[in-house]
C-alpha cells in the first residue's frame, strides 16, 4: 500500500473516530438515547398466576427469611408536625406510627420524631411508604435489614420524597446515598386475587422492633376506610397484627408478594392492635406509581355527589330501571362539569365512559381514574327516558373540597313537627334562612332532628337540611311537607330535594 494511501486511510478512521465522539456528547447534551445510559425503571410487573399449592411448617420461616430484607425502618424529624387526625372523626379509628416527642431538656423548637416503615420497589433507592410516616418531615432517615437500631452510630441513609397521595395515604421516597452492597426489590402480587381465608404476612418494624413478623389471614375485601372525608378508599383488612410503627409495611401473600401496604388499625385510646388492620390494596398503588414518580397525582372530577347507598328494586321500577345498578346522582356542583353537560339531581348513571356503572362506588372509581380534560359520554335515566351526555371530566381539588366545610345546622325555637318518617321539621324563619345561607325567598321545611335508624336517616336525610320537594312536587312550608308525605302509601319509596350546603340534594328513603 503506497503512503498517500495509508495516509488517507489514517485520517478516515481518526475522522470516525472523532465523529463518533462528538455524536455521544451531541446526544449526551440533547438527551437522545445512548446505549449505555440507564433505562427509565418500569413499573414493577404483578404476578397474577393463580394462588395455590400447599402451606408447611416452612412457608413462613421461608418467606420471613426472603423478604426481610426488602423492608426499611424510616425514622423523622420534624418541627411542626401536625396532629395525627382520626379517620372520619370517629375515636375508635386512628391512624398510626410510633411517634414520640423530642426530650425536653433541649432548649430549641419543638421537634417530633417520628417511625414507621417502608419497602424497596427498585433498586436505586426507590421505597413506598405512608404519607402519614413522612409527612411534614425536614429530614427522613432509613435503615436497612439488619441494622441495630439501639446503635446511635447505625449506618443510616438519608432519603427525600418523590411524589405523596394523600387520598390513599401512600408516598414514594428515595434514598439520597446509596449502600455499597445492592438493594434488594420486593415483588408484587396482584391484590385483585386476594380472598377472606387467604394467609397473609405482615412486616414490620412496631414499636421500634425492627422486622418483626406476624401472621394472619385476610378478613374481609373493600372496606371503606382511610382516605378523607367523604372519599374512603377500599381497603383489604387483616387480622395480622399490626402495631403502631408497622405503618408503610408490606402485607405479603404465600409466595412472599407484596398485595397490600398495611396504613391503619382499629382501635382504641387503651389498646393497640385488636386483631383488625387495613391495608391500602398493592394493585392501587401500583396504578399510582407513574404519577408518583413525576411528583404529582391528578384525578378526575365531575362534581356530583351520588347515593352511597345500594338501589331497592321497588325504587329502581319507579324510576323506569329494568334493575338496581347504576349511580343515583343526589347533588349537581354548580360551575363543575356535570352542571355544564347538562347532569341533574335525580338523574341515575347508568354508563361512564362506555363501561357498565353497577353502583355508586363504581362510578367514584371510573371517574377519579379519568385523566383531566378527558371527555366521556355518560348515559342516564331520568324520568324513565334513556339519554347520554358528554361530560369533560375536571381536576380533582382535594383541599378545596375538604374545605368547603359544614354549614351552621342549628335549627330555631319553633315546635318540630313529626312527620312519621322519623325526622321532625320546623319553619324557616329569617333567622334560620340566615343561619343556613338559604338563597333569597327560598320556603321549604328545615329538619330540625332525625332519629338513628329511621327511615330518614337511612336515607341519608341530615338535620339542617331544608325540604324543597316531595315526590317531583315543590313545597313552601311545613304544612305543604307533611301533606305530600301522608300521600304516600306505607312502604312506598320517597324522594325528596333538600338544600343543603349550598347545594340541591336528591334523596330516596322509604315510609314503613
Amino acid at each position: 500500500m503506497s503512503t498517500r494511501k495509508k495516509t488517507t486511510l489514517f485520517y478516515a478512521i481518526l475522522i470516525a473516530i472523532a465523529s463518533a465522539a462528538v455524536g455521544m456528547v451531541i446526544a449526551s447534551q440533547w438527551g437522545l438515547p445512548q446505549s449505555s445510559s440507564a433505562q427509565t425503571v418500569a413499573v414493577p410487573a404483578g404476578n397474577s398466576a393463580p394462588l395455590s399449592g400447599p402451606i408447611d411448617a416452612t412457608t413462613f420461616r421461608n418467606i420471613a427469611k426472603a423478604q426481610a430484607p426488602v423492608v426499611v425502618y424510616i425514622q423523622t424529624t420534624a418541627r411542626a408536625r401536625r396532629e395525627l387526625t382520626e379517620f372520619g372523626g370517629d375515636d375508635l379509628f386512628r391512624r398510626f406510627f410510633g411517634g414520640q416527642s423530642a426530650p425536653r431538656g433541649r432548649q430549641q423548637a419543638p421537634v417530633q420524631q417520628g417511625t414507621g416503615t417502608g419497602f424497596i420497589i427498585d433498586k436505586s433507592g426507590l421505597i413506598l411508604t405512608n404519607n402519614h410516616v413522612v409527612e411534614d418531615a425536614e429530614d427522613i432517615e432509613v435503615y436497612l435489614y439488619g441494622a441495630n437500631l439501639r446503635n446511635l452510630n447505625e449506618k443510616h441513609y438519608a432519603a427525600k420524597v418523590i411524589g405523596r397521595d394523600t387520598l390513599t395515604d401512600c408516598a414514594l421516597i428515595k434514598l439520597s446515598e446509596m449502600p455499597e452492597t445492592p438493594l434488594q426489590e420486593a415483588k408484587f402480587g396482584d391484590s385483585e386475587q386476594m380472598q377472606p381465608g387467604d394467609w397473609v404476612m405482615a412486616i414490620g418494624n412496631p414499636f421500634g422492633l425492627s422486622h418483626s413478623v406476624t401472621v394472619g389471614v385476610i378478613s374481609a375485601l373493600g372496606r371503606p376506610f382511610g382516605g378523607v372525608a367523604g372519599r374512603e378508599q377500599p381497603m383489604l383488612q387483616t387480622d395480622a397484627a399490626i402495631n403502631p410503627g408497622n405503618s408503610g409495611g408490606p402485607l405479603l401473600n404465600v409466595r412472599g408478594e407484596v398485595v397490600g401496604m398495611n396504613t391503619a388499625i382499629y382501635t382504641d385510646q387503651r389498646a393497640g392492635n385488636l386483631g383488625i388492620g387495613f391495608a391500602t390494596p398493592i394493585n392501587t398503588l401500583r396504578d399510582l406509581l407513574p404519577q408518583l414518580r413525576t411528583g404529582k397525582v391528578t384525578r378526575g372530577v365531575i362534581g356530583v355527589s351520588v347515593d352511597p347507598f345500594p338501589m331497592e328494586k321497588d325504587v329502581a321500577k319507579s324510576l323506569g330501571l329494568s334493575s338496581t345498578e347504576g349511580a343515583m346522582i343526589r347533588a349537581v356542583e354548580a360551575g363543575e362539569p356535570a352542571a355544564r353537560a347538562g347532569l341533574q339531581r335525580g338523574d341515575v348513571i347508568l354508563e361512564y365512559n362506555g363501561r357498565p356503572v353497577k353502583d355508586s362506588d363504581s362510578l367514584v372509581a371510573m371517574v377519579v381514574n379519568t385523566k383531566p380534560g378527558t371527555s366521556v359520554p355518560v348515559t342516564i335515566v331520568r324520568d324513565k327516558q334513556r339519554k347520554t351526555l358528554s361530560v369533560t371530566v375536571g381536576e380533582l381539588d382535594l383541599e378545596r373540597e375538604q374545605n368547603r366545610g359544614a354549614r351552621n345546622n342549628e335549627g330555631g325555637d319553633q315546635e318540630p313537627t313529626s312527620t312519621g318518617l322519623g325526622m321532625d321539621l320546623g319553619a324557616v324563619t329569617p333567622e334560620i334562612a340566615r343561619q343556613l345561607e338559604l338563597p333569597r325567598g327560598q320556603g321549604g321545611a328545615v329538619v330540625t332532628n332525625v332519629e338513628r335508624n329511621s327511615p330518614a336517616a337511612l336515607g341519608g336525610v341530615q338535620s339542617g337540611d331544608v325540604i324543597i320537594e316531595v315526590n317531583r312536587t315543590p313545597v313552601a312550608n311545613v304544612s305543604q311537607v307533611t301533606r305530600e308525605l301522608q300521600r304516600i302509601e306505607a312502604g312506598s319509596p320517597v324522594f325528596m330535594v333538600v338544600y343543603r350546603n349550598g347545594q340541591e340534594v336528591f334523596v330516596t328513603l322509604r315510609k314503613r
